[in-house]
């Protein structure tokens, strides 16, 4: 990728040197689609929510100020474009229950994942998140994949950043209770804290 800033492409275009947004759906083309197959769920939807949000940059950059990071700004626009093809669908999510939640669960499931090689680690989480709803799923994944603080995350979504911080929680939790069941039982089973000693945990678990 070109170190060059978007901020100079953007110049250039509102410039009239149209052109120059090709460099930036280049650029970030991979990471709208990602992100919209993960809210509507669909390959050919994912990839008209994706154009929808290229064609509403392209008319607001203009609105672009530079108070947050370019990325940030077409993360909302794309998130926004999402939220009105999901309306226009109205698909219904799994809904997950966290009653039987215990708050050492998510320590638990960081554990397990982390005995799992990085791909295989990568393609259970994605698996698991894509049980989830869809704005759950796109917060996870801002959070864990895409690097965006809890500020920048609650820029993109219309929340404040604690709102944020609250949402995330509550979304960790269901995507723990979810790995909890599609990961094999017995790695479950090796790092439940509080069941056996740390030591022979670590030994067991080997």
């Amino acid at each position: 990728m070109s170190t060059i800033h978007d901020q100079n492409y953007i110049d250039k275009i509102l410039q009239g040197e149209t052109n120059a947004f090709a460099v930036l759906v280049d650029r970030y083309k991979d990471m709208i689609f990602t992100l919209a197959l993960k809210m509507v769920k669909n390959r050919e939807e994912a990839e008209e929510v994706a154009q929808d949000t290229f064609i509403k940059i392209y008319s607001s950059l203009t609105k672009f100020k530079g108070e947050s990071k370019f990325s940030t700004w077409i993360y909302k626009i794309a998130y926004n474009t999402c939220l009105d093809r999901l309306k226009k669908n109205k698909k219904d999510d799994l809904n997950i229950s966290i009653d039987d939640f215990s708050s050492h669960l998510i320590k638990t499931m960081d554990n397990a994942l982390s005995a799992l090689e990085e791909k295989e680690r990568k393609q259970t989480i994605q698996k698991c998140l894509n049980l989830l709803p869809s704005d759950e799923n796109f917060l996870l994944t801002l959070f864990y994949f895409d690097d965006q603080n809890l500020e920048e995350i609650g820029k993109i979504m219309n929340i404040s950043a604690n709102n944020a911080k609250v949402k995330l929680f509550r979304s960790r939790q269901k995507l723990a209770v979810i790995l909890r069941q599609q990961l094999e039982p017995e790695i479950i089973e090796c790092y439940e804290i509080g069941k056996i000693p740390k030591q022979k945990q670590n030994e067991e678990c080997r």
